[in-house]
Order: C-alpha cells, then structure tokens, then sequence
C-alpha cells in the first residue's frame, strides 16, 4: 500500500511503538526521516538509530528511550501535511510546552529544530513536535 505521508507514517510507527513498550522499531529509508531521526538522537528523545540496507528497500532501525520505564517521548504531532503546508519566518518559530519540547523545522539549511534554526535566523517548513 502507498503511504501519501511518509513523515506522518514515522510518527505513527514510533508512537504505536512507545504505547507497546517496544525497544526499538523499523522505519522505511528516506533521507528527511534519517535527518529526523538524527536531530530526535541529538535531543535526546531517542538513544539511537542505524540504517539496515536490505534488498526491497532500505530500513532504519530507531532504538527507543525509556527513563525509569517512562518514554522520553511522550507526544509527537505532525504540523504540516501534504494538503497544507505550514510555513513560519524566525519570529514566529512555536515554542512547544513552554520549551520542554522541541519544533522539528525544515530550513534551507535542512532539517533542525525550532531554537536551532532560530539561532541562524531561519525560517522554515515545520514539520512536527516532539515532547
């Protein structure tokens, strides 16, 4: 079956993985998602990532953080969709909960959150939060 937003696809994947308590889960390759996956590591929403290169289609493999059996993430919501791309200038980069989350943002830069594209004065398409 053809996924029409593949972004939206991840998150739900990763969201159905914390509520089962999954260690880790399997995501089809692209590169916007290794950058997303990327930028959870470096926020430290998720202990890991390795991409798996297997035949039909190359697969990344996100390990999952817990804290005392607690997820780190706690919620993920997509912003912009296919249908409706939401776009934001520097000044008006959203803070989530009050700065306890993060902006995932895709710059001409590439893909970074919120306060990082923020520091470099950019704007951008935001693509989901995290928190």
């Amino acid at each position: 079956m053809a996924v029409t937003d593949s972004i939206a696809d991840m998150l739900t994947r990763i969201r159905n993985a914390i509520m089962a308590h999954h260690s880790d889960v399997l995501v089809p390759a692209s590169r916007i998602k290794l950058s997303i996956a990327k930028t959870l590591k470096e926020e430290n929403f998720i202990n890991g990532y390795e991409i798996l290169k297997e035949k039909p289609q190359a697969m990344i493999k996100i390990q999952l953080k817990y804290v005392n059996n607690q997820p780190a993430v706690s919620g993920l919501e997509r912003v912009s969709k296919p249908g409706l791309k939401i776009y934001v200038g520097r000044r008006e980069i959203p803070r989530v909960y009050g700065g306890l989350g993060i902006a995932i943002l895709s710059t001409p830069k590439g893909i970074m959150t919120g306060q990082g594209a923020w520091r470099r004065g950019l704007g951008g398409e935001v693509l989901c939060y995290v928190w």
